[in-house]
């Protein structure tokens, strides 16, 4: 169920405004925010797509291990998106042209069939985990956060250059957004629960029945994305509006910037 106040805000966004506009919505995994932007678009007349949905290739990630850092082969952090084609699509959505809209499979992990889209879309709304998101200082970067960290990137090399990544291109990409709503999760702790609820019902079990060996894998992968979660979550993202969620995603406190 999405909150109506959620709907309500992109709502307030759009409104007055000329357009097309451009509506980042950010968010942990699991925070709702894919679900959050097709309803805003079916409401507002406008198309929705997703960061993720720009993912480099299988093979472009893996050039990217073999050349920086293994760590880059895994979708998700900064500098694993092709954003001059995010940002080929965004043109000509914006200018009210026809687009094809690119798709990710994600159990493929690799592109699929994008999807054509008419055109003359009010509103744009594009998700991501990682929309607004500031770079971290050198200081902040030099102490893992987790045990991915700690032993399989003991040198930085890792998260330096995804912070760089996130410095550099992303902010560029990120200026280009007419507003950013960010869905913020009570604690890291809870983007674990959803993203396990997540993939229960895509096994169609209960959360509860969820095995624990998958629970366990699920808890190593969401460490790749939990640097930058935790950062934004303690104010490093740029947003027009911090939306604060309980463990539940009921709106608990809007947060003008």
């Amino acid at each position: 169920m999405i909150d109506p106040a959620l709907l309500s805000l992109i709502g307030s966004l759009a409104t007055g405004r000329e357009g097309p506009l451009l509506i980042g919505i950010a968010g942990a995994q699991g925070s709702g925010k894919t679900t959050l932007a097709r309803a805003a678009a079916a409401r507002t007349g406008g198309v929705a797509l997703s960061l993720d949905d720009v993912y480099l290739t299988r093979a472009e990630r893996a050039a990217l291990a073999r050349s920086i850092h293994p760590l880059l082969a895994v979708r998700g952090p900064p500098g694993t998106h092709d954003l001059d084609l995010a940002d080929a699509v965004l043109d000509a959505l914006l200018a009210g042209r026809s687009a094809l809209l690119p798709r990710f499979d994600k159990l493929a992990d690799d592109r699929a069939e994008p999807e054509r889209f008419a055109g003359g879309a009010r509103v744009v709304l594009m998700d991501g985990w990682c929309l607004g998101a500031t770079p971290q200082t050198d200081e902040a970067l030099a102490t893992p956060v987790n045990a991915l960290e700690r032993e399989h990137d003991p040198d930085r090399i890792w998260r330096g250059w995804v912070n760089a990544a996130l410095a550099g291109r992303y902010q560029r990409f990120f200026g280009r957004f007419d507003a950013v709503v960010h869905l913020a999760a009570p604690d890291f702790d809870t983007v674990l629960d959803w993203r396990c609820e997540q993939e229960a019902g895509l096994m169609d079990l209960a959360p509860a029945d969820l095995p624990v060996e998958r629970r366990e894998a699920i808890a190593e992968f969401i460490q790749h994305f939990e640097r930058i979660t935790r950062h934004m979550l303690a104010g490093g993202v740029a947003a027009t509006v911090t939306v604060r969620l309980d463990a539940g995603r009921r709106v608990v406190d809007v947060e003008p910037a």
